[in-house]
This record gives C-alpha cells, structure tokens and sequence, in this order.
C-alpha cells in the first residue's frame, strides 16, 4: 500500500511520496535517459505509445550511452538508430482477413476474433514494459497489446454470452496476481501506467463470473477484492474535513469519497508528446496540475472529456483531481457490498465482524454520495467538487447511470434520471456520454459500448424495460451497420450521424475491438432470449 506523505487538514490536498520506478521493471521514460524525449519530440513515431512499447535489443543503459556519443555526429538518423536499436511493436490482428463478402454474422465475426485477441501467458522479459501476466487474457486490439483494467469487464461480457468462462477465470486470477504483487490493478500490465488504475469494476467482474459458475467460485478472489478496496480508500483514516490525500476525499460535512489521481506528475510515457507540448502553453508554475489532471482523467477511462473540462475547448482547463464521479463512488459501493456479501457467504471466524463493517460503510457512501450528487430539481445526478461541494450541473454526462446500473438511486430517482436520458442522451444510435461536441472522444457525438450497457441495463433496473430495449436495437443496428460497411468492429461509433466514423481522441479509432465486442455478444444475446420468451407465452383465448 501507499505511504503517506502528509496528514490531510482543511482545504490541504496532500500527494503520495511512493516511487513506482522499480528496478526490476524496464521504465522507458527514466531508463533511456535523454534518448526517451528526443524520440518522443522527434515526431518519428506518430503515435508516443509505439516507442514505449518497443522493446531494446540492448540493454538500455547501453543504448542510451551509444545514443549520448552517436547524436553529435554529422547526418546522425534518429529513425534508423532507434530501428537498429529497438524491435518495434506492430498492431494486435494486424494481418488478418477483413470479411469483405460479409458472409458470417456479425456475432460469428466476433467469436472468431476471440484468439486473435487472446494473448498466452506472459514470460517475463526485463527489457520490455510489458508486466507479465501468469494466465491467459485478451487485448482489445490495435494499438492496444496489453490488458486493460475497465475494458475487461466488457469484454467478459461477451465471453460469458459465448460460453468461454474459462477465459474470465483466467483474467480473474490475472488481475488478482496484479493486486497481489503491485499492490493495486493499474491501467493496463504495462510499466508505465503503474501509477494509476482504471473504474475499479473487479468486484463486477467476480460477481459475473460467480452468477455465470456459482458464488463459490467468488470466494477465491475475496483477499484480492479487500486489497483493492485498501489501495482507493489509503489515507482515508488521516483525513481531516475537507482535505484529500491521493484517491480519497473527505466533503466538508464529513463524509468520505474518492476520485480519480495518479502518483506522478509529469508526461504520461505513452502520450509524451501531446502532453509536452500542451503543458509548454503554461507558465511553468502550473505544468505538474496539468499533468496531474491529465493523468488522473485517463485513470478514469474518460480521456479527453468535456466532463472534466471547466472550458470544454480547452484541455488545459481539466479540473479531474477536484471532482468527486458519481461513477468512481458507484462502482466503489459495489466493491464494499459484494466484499460484505462474500465474508457472510465464507462465514469464518471473524468475517460477520467485518462483513457488517462493509456494509456500514456501503450505506455511508450511499448516503453520501446521494446527499452530494443528486440534484432532486433536475432528476440527475451530477458529479461535485469535493472542495466547495458544488454540483457540475452544466455538463450532465452518462455517468448519471451509474447509480441506476449498481442500484444507489431510489425509484423516483431512478424514473427521473432515465427520463432524462431518454429525452437528452439517447440518438439514433444509441446514447451520448455527454452534451457538448468539444471534438473529445468521450464527448457527442460519440457514443462507446461500456457506457451503452451501463445505460441499458441501468434503466432496465429501474423500470423502464421499452427505454432500454430502443436504446439496445439502435445499438445493435449501428454495430451490424457498421460490421456490414466495413467488415469490422470498432472502438467507438457516432451515434447522432450514422454514416460517420467516430473521431476526436489523441489516435485514430482502433478497429478490434475488445468491449464493443463483448457488448455487443451481450446485447444481442439478451435480444435473442428476449424473443423466445414473447414467442413463448400463448396467445390469449379467443
């Protein structure tokens, strides 16, 4: 676990003083010495991720020292000395057969992109940035050749619907080696993104697994849930009102909440350049904020949002570490009620004891979180800045479903929200995360499967079963549109404009694609049964 730097007072946030650059893992941003920025401003690689991922064929202390005495030399190419020094990546499926005649089904096409996507157990390699990983597991795909934390709930979606609940128990164990060896699951199994985490939806990943096998098969992730719930809750107990210490906050009246962070304050390796080069628009007084918030926003998935934007036009305006997210805090209570919940199924000496001490602590953040966010003239949910408790009414966003996906809100709540996004939120294609086109990828009019689902399934909780049955068909027909124009699956679809690919984000949309996938299975399956069970019923008598 963390250690603390400083004990939190009113109004203090306090930052983390651990270290993740670890010997035993190769760090390309601090191992290549001056090399690393060069070839990250140069521009030779487009996309920053591709040299982080590329992998020395020398030790990188050696190659850093030949960079250090080949650069000065006349007609010195920075290009062929990296390509002589380093084995580039290349794209998860690059290669494989587009199905230009379209002759299988889009949920044919999907399960056969399951090995494609698959990667075997990992060998540990100390000079790559890859963590190894002892199971199987799958990428998303394209520029994405490592797990990552969020996607995989999606994903297994989808494995479930196609039967391969072998591969969730691979993944489960994957990410519970994560917790026990790092200490926390961080973004993905790579070097570089040690530092933060992801949506911390491993309590919903267990529970998936388990309604798919049995409860039982639950019990054996119980210390890895526990752990995680440590890492996001670290300081908790040393905060004053008020104050914030890494990914914990405690509000004004007292109660206690997170939000998103990263323990380090500078470029994030796989984005250097974008981030260099938009901190250098800033006096250097506020380069390490900026790239706080940076950072934090990508542990929260939604990187680049409006949602996190004081200026929607402005990425320099990003606000991230002063926010509470009424998601983060939902998936959170989920963690607290499934741990209680496992501890009375285990039912050792002891575990009452604190299976009743998570339970308090779920209705304590239920209670708070509702208190904060919820705003009973709108009907929504909204998230708020933990320092002035102010709600961000004026850019409501889907994370409003939240609370409807892991059952916080009450009926009227509920009703009222799904109102909300019925009339705002859902195109013709499905819904959009926000309201506002600022040209970020997790902006209008982009709509992304993990949320599609949270939306879905969140209305459907609360009552409004024709809501989200719309809402799922217009997915689904702009996912087979989509599959049928271009024989593909991507990682974003526009919603609004159904004849446009997705755009916006720092890199072009990756075809693939792990969640879309696994949503995808998911949704049409539940369709499927949907229509046996109406042809099923008789007709009335005459």
């Amino acid at each position: 676990m963390l250690a603390a730097a400083c004990i939190a007072t009113a109004s203090t946030t306090c930052t983390t003083s651990t270290d993740f650059h670890r010997p035993s893992f190769y760090d390309p941003a601090h191992d290549l010495g001056s090399l690393f920025q060069a070839v990250q401003l140069s521009g030779i690689f487009p996309d920053s991720k591709t040299f982080v991922d590329a992998r020395p064929l020398f030790p990188p202390s050696v190659i850093a020292a030949r960079y250090d005495s080949a650069r000065g030399v006349a007609g010195f190419d920075l290009r062929a000395f990296v390509e002589r020094q380093f084995q580039l990546p290349r794209p998860v499926g690059e290669g494989v057969a587009v199905d230009t005649t379209r002759a299988r089904t889009m949920e044919d096409h999907i399960r056969a992109l399951w090995p494609v996507l698959t990667r075997p157990p990992d060998m540990a390699d100390a000079r790559s940035s890859l963590i190894p990983l002892p199971r199987p597991y799958i990428v998303p795909g394209g520029r994405f050749r490592e797990i990552y934390y969020w996607d995989s709930y999606f994903t297994m979606l989808g494995l479930v619907a196609s039967g391969r609940t072998d591969l969730v128990r691979s993944m489960l164990d994957n990410f519970a080696h994560l917790v026990e060896t790092i200490g926390h699951i961080p973004n993905g199994n790579r070097t570089y993104y040690l530092s933060r985490s992801q949506p911390p939806f491993f309590a919903a990943m267990v529970g998936l697994y388990a309604a798919a096998t049995d409860t039982a098969q639950a019990l054996r992730y119980l210390d890895a849930l526990e752990a995680e719930h440590a890492f996001w809750m670290d300081g908790a107990e040393r905060l004053a009102r008020g104050g914030a210490y890494a990914r914990v906050v405690r509000l004004a009246d007292g109660s206690l909440l997170n939000r998103y962070w990263d323990d380090r304050a500078e470029p994030r390796p796989e984005s250097y350049r974008p981030d260099y080069e938009l901190a250098q628009t800033l006096p250097e007084g506020r380069r390490e904020a900026l790239y706080r918030n940076v950072r934090a926003t990508a542990e929260s998935g939604w990187d680049f949002s409006s949602r996190w934007m004081r200026d929607p036009k402005d990425l320099r305006t990003l606000e991230t570490t002063e926010l509470v997210p009424v998601d983060l805090n939902s998936l959170l209570y989920h963690a607290e009620v499934t741990i209680a919940a496992l501890r009375r199924v285990r039912g050792r000496p002891g575990d009452r004891e604190v299976a009743d001490r998570f339970t308090r602590a779920a209705e304590d953040r239920r209670r708070a979180l509702v208190t904060a966010t919820y705003d009973p003239g709108a009907g929504f949910f909204y998230d708020v800045r933990w320092q002035s408790g102010a709600r961000v009414t004026d850019r409501p966003t889907i994370a409003a479903a939240a609370p409807l996906y892991f059952g916080l809100a009450t009926p009227e709540q509920g009703r009222a929200v799904a109102a909300r996004l019925e009339r705002d939120f859902l195109k013709p294609g499905g819904f959009v995360p926000t309201l506002i086109a600022s040209g970020q990828q997790w902006d209008a009019p982009n709509g992304w499967a993990p949320l599609e689902w949270l939306a879905i399934e969140g209305v459907r909780r609360y009552g409004r079963a024709d809501l989200a049955d719309r809402a799922r068909d217009r997915w689904l027909a702009l996912n087979r549109h989509t599959y049928q124009a271009t024989g593909k699956m991507t990682e974003k679809y526009d919603v609004v404009d159904l004849q446009r690919r997705a755009g916006g984000g720092e890199y072009p949309t990756q075809d693939g694609f792990g969640w879309t996938n696994g949503v995808a299975l998911a949704l049409a399956a539940q369709r499927v049964t949907s229509r046996r069970r109406v042809e099923a019923v008789p007709p009335p008598p005459p």
